[in-house]
């Protein structure tokens, strides 16, 4: 693949990864079915969602799936923990009763951080490739020792 081109994917794939934030809902949000949120689980939800997620609940981020009743159903992807920690999940679905959540948030597309790990990643790519830390798929041909010496291979 000439350089050209692959400098042009990686610049690319670092562009497109993006970085997201979350930001407190606005007031009057109404949340919509495929919205990315997260929740600040209080006391009472800890206790209601301990045995299904654990005890030490602080956030639960995800996807909503539906919302009725005061209730948000919610395909889950990360819970992190009142004393750090993060557990990724893939998807699972868990009821969230709006008695249980503190805050919410929006998980918002960020301009800024993203452009600037673009252009850390680019940097980066282009800083190795002036060192020549890639090597290329041309090798030398091995010499054979002096004097007809046998070489043993394991």
């Amino acid at each position: 693949m000439p350089l050209k081109r692959f400098t042009a994917l990686v610049t690319m794939g670092a562009l497109l990864s993006g970085c997201y934030t979350l930001q407190p809902a606005r007031s009057g949000y109404t949340p919509q079915i495929g919205d990315e949120m997260a929740f600040d689980i209080n006391d009472a939800g800890r206790v209601a969602l301990g045995g299904l997620m654990g005890p030490e609940i602080a956030q639960i981020e995800g996807k909503l799936v539906s919302r009725e009743n005061a209730e948000y159903l919610v395909g889950v992807t990360t819970v992190r923990l009142l004393r750090g920690g993060e557990q990724v999940w893939k998807g699972e679905q868990v009821r969230i009763k709006s008695e249980y959540v503190g805050s919410t948030y929006e998980r918002h597309f960020s301009k800024g951080r993203t452009l600037v790990l673009g252009a850390a990643g680019v940097g980066g790519f282009a800083w190795i490739l002036t060192r020549g830390l890639i090597g290329n798929s041309r090798s030398d041909p091995v010499e054979p020792p002096p004097g007809g010496t046998a070489l043993r291979v394991p």
